[in-house]
């Protein structure tokens, strides 16, 4: 896809294109001609300490826009921030924008592609260390699979409403949401009405909890009200079927314990040698919460902290204010924890 419309709170900064060649994939097929998208906020300068940004499922590189900024937890005055966007998102290489291997032609990618990705994109950067790798839910699943993958990378990990290993209901979400998109009889033309039903499960049911919404829609044609304006913003995305179909098979394959070298989801946790955060709110309907603690107990310098939020798994988002500012304190105490920030 063409980037969408600017939202409010998203930053605007120069996009830029860093070309991969042929990309090989974990299941033995090669993408051609890859190339991995990403903006920089402030300037790449030797010894400034650099944050890599990593996007959530169907979410662009200002998925983290929140936390960036004056006097915010990643402040381009005192770090530089790379917000990258991963494979199969339409701004990376994916399904909808590659001129080889277009829309079921495209291989099936994992997590760890996406990773793999985004070291050839630092390697090329000439970036050898970073400060901190953060992301929330995919993104937070990729940095996990960045401290099992490359553990001497980075040397913090923040990592919200995460998953180690897919969730069996996580994976029970995603295959609605693509069984809803594919009844559609004009599913594999983009046709944008197949989206109608896949927004309020997507972006509503599993996206928040029951008490926020019965704080919002009072009334009960609130409920209409609601899906009709989030399926009309949502469709002014242009995001592709095909991409949400390549990512969401990517996320329900995640596991760090299937990774090189390690035997089962555990042990990959326990070789992560980052110190690390992880953060969720106390319901997640996505991915549960009581994921996001079980590898936290299994990450020998890692800190778990609770989200006090109602938001669910939104609530490591711009969405929930108060959320959002608690995590700005979060993560500048984590990350810089000797500057007052």
């Amino acid at each position: 896809m063409s980037h969408p419309a600017l939202q409010a709170g998203w930053i605007d900064r120069p996009h830029l294109i860093m070309p991969l060649g042929d990309l090989p994939t974990e299941g033995a097929q090669v993408i051609r001609d890859a190339f991995v998208s990403y903006v920089v906020h402030g300037a790449l300068e030797r010894d400034k300490p650099v944050v890599l940004c990593l996007s959530a499922i169907a979410s662009t590189h200002h998925r983290l826009d929140f936390l960036i900024g004056p006097g915010k937890a990643l402040d381009p005055e005192h770090c530089t921030v790379v917000a990258v966007d991963a494979l199969g998102n339409g701004l990376s290489i994916s399904p909808s924008n590659s001129p080889h291997q277009a829309r079921a032609a495209f291989p099936a990618i994992t997590v760890r592609d996406m990773v793999r990705s985004q070291s050839q994109l630092l390697d090329r950067l000439g970036i050898d260390k970073v400060h901190a790798i953060v992301g929330a839910s995919m993104g937070g699943m990729q940095a996990l699979q960045w401290a099992v993958s490359e553990p001497d990378r980075a040397d913090h990990i923040v990592a919200m409403t995460p998953m180690a290993r897919t969730a069996a209901w996580a994976r029970l979400l995603n295959e609605t949401s693509r069984r809803i998109l594919q009844t559609h009889p004009n599913w594999s033309n983009d046709d944008p009405a197949a989206w109608d039903a896949w927004v309020p499960l997507m972006q509503m049911i599993n996206s928040r909890t029951p008490d926020h919404w019965d704080e919002q829609l009072v009334q009960p044609h609130q409920v209409q009200t609601e899906i009709d304006q989030r399926v009309q913003a949502w469709k002014a995305q242009r995001y592709s079927i095909w991409d949400w179909l390549c990512q969401s098979h990517a996320y329900d394959a995640h596991d760090v314990g299937s990774s090189p070298g390690h035997t089962d989801t555990a042990s990959a946790l326990a070789s992560i040698r980052a110190r690390t955060l992880i953060l969720a709110p106390p319901l997640d309907l996505y991915n549960p919460a009581d994921c996001a603690r079980w590898a936290a107990e299994r990450i020998a310098r890692c800190q778990f902290t609770e989200i006090p939020s109602r938001w669910g798994h939104q609530a490591a988002s711009a969405a929930d204010a108060q959320g959002a500012a608690f995590l700005q304190g979060c993560l500048s105490q984590f990350l810089w924890p000797t500057q007052g920030r």
